[in-house]
């Protein structure tokens, strides 16, 4: 580790005087706090972005793997989207009229997810509020259910975790504004026992939940467990809301479309404007017939849901031009051919070496994990979290001119990762493997 961070800190001499100015005017010396978690002694500022490449302000290029930790799924500035974007700026960007992309836009939401209707917002943070708070109104209960590790953005109710059987603050929670048994219930995935028990007290609004943990490392459902979601939560009148926002990576559909899944509502942000802020939240025609009878239209800008940015111009039309011209069924296709070689490369660096190490793969996303087992929750894939060993792979990484995610070793695929991309990756691993292993 040693070696590892002399080597950083020879490469990137202009990265440290910038975040060194930036500490006289930036908290933590970065625009937002989360930044200051990347390997390294100091952050490392980015120049340009182009497809699956990143140049930083050293000129350093690199692989990147990270891709805005999904946020630009579509590589970086493609070409659509950059077009549709630069001509919507010339015409106006916000004036709290609908645009006529978002009619298009609503109907490729459709198509994809199949549910009925679609509203926008600015983020997957705002579209998970959003939802919790219709489910509230609809359902006249006070609850939500998340599970244990799971990540739905800023979202009050969902920065908890389950510690002796009950909700708990997740670590780092700042500033709760109840305590989090008030609003949620926490159970682990995988564990229908404990869904059973939990919502069997009937003042559960809604279960959100990704189709499969992503931001815990990846955690996969058990065969038969999503079916058994549904069926108990319609058996029980709460609404499921299942967030694609990382999810996505498994098709044009994400989860719920290559797998079946029938959510009475899906949220979603991150890829689906090419990294211009956008988030979307979608229902079936039976919610949406719900959610229109609750509505109160003389206080509709002021009842807790919505934004003035929300559903701009400028997020629509970048939205539009992703979905039908940059993610497409081909670009899926191709994606999720580049997730297989690298989930075949690590593991056979895996097994070359004789890791106590498994490798994951959900679509188009990818992560290794330490530990011999494959873990079935969320608590077992953070037990398995090696923090120091961690901090090393990632800057190992980073000095060979790979970019991963920072939080946990997880890699994403776009339409512009090529196979000698994902060499890269595996060679670079490879390398990693057999100095960790020296007798």
């Amino acid at each position: 580790m040693s070696r590892e961070l002399e080597t950083f800190e020879g490469s990137h001499p202009r990265s440290k005087v910038i975040h060194e100015q930036a500490e006289e005017a930036l908290l933590y010396g970065v625009p937002m706090n989360w930044m200051t978690r990347w390997p390294g002694s100091f952050p490392v500022f980015f120049e340009e972005a182009k497809g699956n490449r990143l140049t930083d302000v050293d000129g350093n290029r690199l692989i990147d793997f990270c891709l805005g930790d999904t946020g630009a799924m579509t590589g970086h500035s493609p070409e659509p989207t950059v077009a549709a974007a630069s001509r919507r700026l010339a015409r106006g960007i916000t004036t709290m009229l609908p645009s006529e992309d978002a009619v298009p836009l609503g109907l490729e939401m459709k198509r994809r997810f199949g549910l009925d209707q679609w509203q926008f917002s600015l983020s997957a943070s705002d579209a998970n509020r959003f939802s919790i708070r219709l489910c509230r109104e609809v359902t006249g209960r006070d609850k939500v259910l998340v599970f244990n590790h799971c990540y739905h953005g800023s979202v009050d109710e969902t920065v908890a975790r389950l510690l002796d059987g009950e909700p708990a603050y997740r670590i780092g929670n700042i500033g709760p504004p109840v305590p989090i048994g008030q609003t949620t219930r926490v159970v682990e995935f995988n564990d229908f026992e404990g869904l059973e028990r939990e919502l069997a007290h009937g003042d559960v609004a809604c279960v959100l939940m990704e189709p499969a943990l992503t931001n815990i490392g990846i955690v996969l459902p058990e065969p038969g467990y999503l079916e058994r979601v549904r069926e108990l939560t319609r058996e029980q009148g709460t609404i499921l809301i299942i967030d694609e926002t990382h999810t996505f990576c498994c098709g044009p559909g994400g989860y719920t479309a290559a797998h079946g899944l029938e959510p009475d509502m899906i949220t979603i942000g991150k890829p689906i404007a090419g990294g211009i802020p956008t988030g979307a939240y979608g229902m079936t025609g039976e919610m949406a017939g719900r959610v229109l009878e609750k509505t109160v239209w003389e206080a509709a800008d002021v009842g807790g849901v919505g934004g003035t940015l929300a559903g701009n111009a400028l997020s629509m039309a970048a939205a539009r031009a992703t979905l039908e011209e940059v993610l497409t069924d081909d670009a899926f296709e191709h994606m999720i051919e580049m997730g297989i070689r690298f989930e075949l490369g690590v593991q056979s660096v895996i097994d070359d070496a004789d890791l106590a190490w498994t490798v994951t793969r959900l679509g188009c996303r990818a992560e290794y994990m330490l530990g011999a087992e494959r873990p079935k929750s969320g608590q077992a894939a953070s037990d398995a979290f090696d923090v120091p060993l961690d901090a090393l792979l990632h800057l190992y990484m980073l000095n060979r001119g790979i970019l991963m995610t920072p939080f946990h070793m997880m890699a994403l695929m776009c339409p512009d990762t090529r196979p000698e991309d994902v060499d890269a990756h595996t060679a670079a691993l490879a390398e990693a493997a057999a100095e960790l292993t020296e007798a």
